[in-house]
C-alpha cells in the first residue's frame, strides 16, 4: 500500500478492480486536505472528455470506409491480401484531397469571378482544329456520342480539360485565377508526396530495425491472439482464419530462415547464379515489351488513312494494356518456379513489374510529345507523320484527351478481365471436373499484378492534373467500383494464394511504388512549368529590348531637339564685329553665348562639326556657335 501511494504512475493505468483505483485515489491525496470543488470539476471534465474522445475513436473505426469489408478480407485471406483493399482506400483518399483543392482554388473561383456578361464565345473550332469532332460517315448518332464520350471529345468545351478554363481580365480582382491554375496541380503532388512519404515511414517493417533473427515468440500468438469480445459465430471463423494464417505465416518464414542458415557455399552460389537467370530472363522480357510499345506508336503515326484511324487510336494504349496484362504473369511464374521465401518472391516481382509499367507510360509520353509537340525531331522529318503545326495550337487539349482514354481503357480491362475472364474460368471449373479442370482451378489473386494495375491509374491521374483537372474525380469514381469488383473477384472466382506474406513489407513496397509513379508524373507537369517559365522571361527579355531600343530613340530625339534649339538661338544673336555690339570680343558677349553640351566630344544625336566659315572666332573652331548659312 505505501508502494501505491507513492508511485507517480496513473490510478487508470493501474491492473484493479474500480473499487480499489478510488480507494487508491483516496490514499493519495494529503490527509486533512479535501479536494476543492474546482479540481474535482477538472478531474471530471478530464474523465468525461476522455471517454467521449475513446467513443468518437471506436465510432470513428466503426463507422469508416469499407472496414467490414476490410475485416472479412484479412480474416480469409491474410494481412497480404488486405493491404491491397486498404491500399485502395488510401488512394481514394489522395483523388478526393486532390479534387477538393483542385475545385477549391481553381474551379469555384472561376465560376464565382466570372464576369457576367463575358461577351462572344470563341470560336474553338478555328483555334483548335484537331479537338472538333466530326461524325463518322455511316455511324449511327448513337454510336457516335458514345465513341465521343470513350475517347473525351464530347467533354472538350467543359471543366474536365484544360481548354475550358478561360479566364477575364484579373485587373479588377485581387485574386489570380491563372496562377492558382498553375500552383494548384504542384500543391497537389506535393500533398499526395507528403502522405505517401508519411505512409511509407508508418509501415516501415519492424524486422528492418530490429535484425533480421528476431522473431515474435509463438507462445504469445498462442494466448494473446483471440478476441473474447467477439460473440457472433461468423466474427469467430474470420477470426480463426485469421489467426491460422498468422500462424501458417510464422512457420513458413521459420522454415525458410532454418533452409538459408543449412545452406553451403556451393548452395548459395548456385542461388545466386538462379537470382541473376531470373533476373536476366525478366530484363529481357521488358525491352521486348518496350520495344513492341515503340513499334507501334511508330505504326500508328505512320498509318493515318481514315478506314483505319478509328482501330489506331486505341492501339498505342491496348498494346500497352497487352503489354502489362501478360508482363506481370510471366513474371509470377518464373520467379515460382526458384522456390524463394513469400516476401522475396512478391518484392522481386513487384519491382519488376514497376519497372514494366513505368517503362511502358515513359515510351507513351515520349511518343506522345512527338506527335503533339515534335520532341526529338525538326519539323522537316514531322511532316512525314502528318504532323501540322496549326493542328496543336491547343496541344493541351490533346494530351488530356490521350490520358482520358488511357485512363478509360485501364478502368474498362479491369470489367473485362474480371467478368470475361475470371467469372468464366470459375463456372467452368466448377461445372466440369478431370484433370485439365483441376489443374487450371481459379485464378490465383496476385497481388503485384493487381497494384500496379491501380498505381499505373493514379499515375496516369497525376500527369493530367494539368491538362485535365478534374480526372481525379473520374479516378475516384474507378477506385470505388474497382474496390467493389475485385471483392468480388477475390471471394468468388479466386482461390487463396498458398505462399502467404506479413502486411507490413508489402505496405512499404507499395508506398515505393507509388512514390516512384508520382515522380514520373512530376516530370510532363515540370516540362510545362519549364515552358511557361522559359516563355515568360524570354518575353519580358524581349520587351526590354524594345522598351531599351525605344529610350534610345528617344534620347537621341530629345538631343537633336537641343541641338536645333541651339543653332535657333545662335542664329537669333547679333554677329561679332556689328555696330551694336560691346566689343571685338568682350566678356560679356562671351557670357551671353551658349556653349557646347558636351565639349571636345561629340553629343548623341549631335549633327556634327560643320566647316569653318570665312571669319569665324578662333574661340569657336568647330563652329558650333554660328549661325546657319
Amino acid at each position: 500500500m505505501e508502494r501505491l501511494c507513492l508511485s507517480q504512475q496513473p490510478v487508470r493505468v493501474l491492473p484493479y478492480a474500480m473499487v480499489d483505483k478510488r480507494f487508491i485515489r483516496q490514499l493519495r491525496e494529503p490527509e486533512g486536505v479535501k479536494t476543492s470543488c474546482w479540481q474535482q470539476w477538472r478531474r471530471r471534465r478530464q474523465t468525461v472528455g476522455r471517454r467521449l474522445g475513446e467513443a468518437a475513436r471506436r465510432l470513428t473505426r466503426g463507422c469508416g470506409l469499407w472496414e467490414g469489408a476490410l475485416y472479412e478480407i484479412g480474416g480469409l485471406f491474410g494481412t497480404g491480401i488486405q493491404s491491397y483493399f486498404t491500399f485502395l482506400r488510401f488512394l481514394l483518399l489522395l483523388n478526393l484531397l486532390t479534387l477538393l483543392l483542385t475545385s477549391g482554388f481553381v474551379l469555384l473561383p472561376l465560376v464565382w469571378l466570372r464576369p457576367p456578361d463575358p461577351g462572344p464565345a470563341l470560336n474553338f473550332t478555328l483555334q483548335c482544329p484537331g479537338s472538333g469532332h466530326l461524325p463518322q460517315p455511316g455511324v449511327s448518332k448513337f454510336n457516335n456520342l458514345l465513341w465521343n464520350v470513350f475517347t473525351g471529345r464530347a467533354f472538350n468545351n467543359t471543366y474536365l480539360f484544360y481548354g475550358a478554363y478561360r479566364a477575364g481580365p484579373e485587373s479588377s480582382s485581387t485574386y489570380s485565377i491563372r496562377l492558382a491554375y498553375l500552383l494548384s496541380p504542384l500543391a497537389c503532388l506535393l500533398l499526395c508526396f507528403c502522405g505517401i512519404l508519411r505512409r511509407m515511414v508508418k509501415g516501415l517493417p519492424q524486422k528492418m530495425f530490429l535484425g533480421q533473427d528476431y522473431r515474435s515468440p509463438l507462445s504469445a500468438k498462442v494466448f494473446s491472439s483471440w478476441d473474447f469480445c467477439i460473440r457472433g459465430q461468423e466474427a469467430a471463423t474470420i477470426k480463426r482464419h485469421e489467426i491460422s494464417n498468422e500462424f501458417k505465416m510464422e512457420l513458413e518464414e521459420g522454415r525458410h530462415l532454418l533452409l538459408l542458415q543449412q545452406q553451403t557455399r556451393a548452395q548459395r552460389a548456385c542461388h545466386l547464379l538462379t537470382y541473376l537467370r531470373v533476373n536476366i530472363l525478366i530484363g529481357l522480357l521488358v525491352v521486348g515489351a518496350i520495344s513492341a510499345i515503340f513499334w507501334a506508336t511508330k505504326y500508328s503515326q505512320d498509318n493515318k488513312e481514315e478506314s483505319l484511324f478509328l482501330l489506331l487510336q486505341y492501339l498505342p494504349p491496348g498494346v500497352i494494356a497487352l503489354v502489362n496484362f501478360l508482363g506481370p504473369l510471366l513474371f509470377v511464374f518464373l520467379v515460382q518456379l526458384e522456390n524463394y521465401p513469400p516476401n522475396t518472391e512478391v518484392n522481386l516481382t513487384l519491382i519488376w513489374c514497376v519497372v514494366l509499367k513505368l517503362a511502358s507510360l515513359g515510351m507513351f509520353s515520349f511518343s506522345l510529345g512527338q506527335t503533339v509537340l515534335c520532341i526529338g525531331r525538326s519539323k522537316t522529318s514531322c511532316e512525314s507523320y502528318g504532323y501540322n503545326a496549326c493542328d496543336y495550337q491547343c496541344w493541351e487539349n490533346s494530351v488530356g484527351e490521350q490520358l482520358y482514354k488511357l485512363s478509360i481503357f485501364n478502368f474498362l480491362l479491369t470489367v473485362a478481365f474480371a467478368f470475361l475472364v475470371s467469372l468464366p474460368r470459375r463456372m467452368l471449373v466448377e461445372r466440369f471436373s478431370g484433370r485439365f479442370w483441376a489443374w487450371l482451378d481459379r485464378e490465383e489473386f496476385l497481388v503485384p499484378k493487381n497494384v500496379l494495375d491501380i498505381v499505373e491509374g493514379q499515375t496516369v491521374t497525376w500527369m493530367g492534373l494539368f491538362y485535365c483537372p478534374l480526372l481525379p474525380l473520374l479516378n475516384s469514381v474507378f477506385i470505388f467500383l474497382t474496390f467493389y469488383i475485385k471483392k468480388y473477384t477475390l471471394l468468388r472466382n479466386s482461390r487463396a494464394s498458398p505462399r502467404r506474406f506479413r502486411a507490413s513489407s508489402s505496405i512499404f513496397f507499395f508506398q515505393l511504388v507509388l512514390l516512384l509513379g508520382l515522380l514520373l508524373a512530376a516530370v510532363p507537369l515540370g516540362y510545362v512549368v519549364s515552358s511557361l517559365v522559359l516563355t515568360v522571361c524570354i518575353s519580358q527579355s524581349q520587351a526590354s529590348s524594345r522598351a531599351i531600343r525605344r529610350l534610345r530613340k528617344q534620347l537621341v530625339w530629345q538631343v537633336q531637339e537641343k541641338w536645333h534649339l541651339v543653332d535657333d538661338l545662335s542664329r537669333l544673336l547679333p554677329e561679332p564685329g556689328s555696330g551694336d555690339s560691346l566689343g571685338p570680343e568682350s566678356p560679356v558677349s562671351r557670357a551671353s553665348r551658349p556653349r557646347s553640351f558636351c565639349p571636345g566630344f561629340p553629343c548623341p544625336g549631335s549633327p556634327g562639326p560643320r566647316p569653318r566659315r570665312p571669319g569665324s572666332s578662333l574661340e569657336d573652331p568647330a563652329g558650333c556657335l554660328s549661325p546657319r548659312p
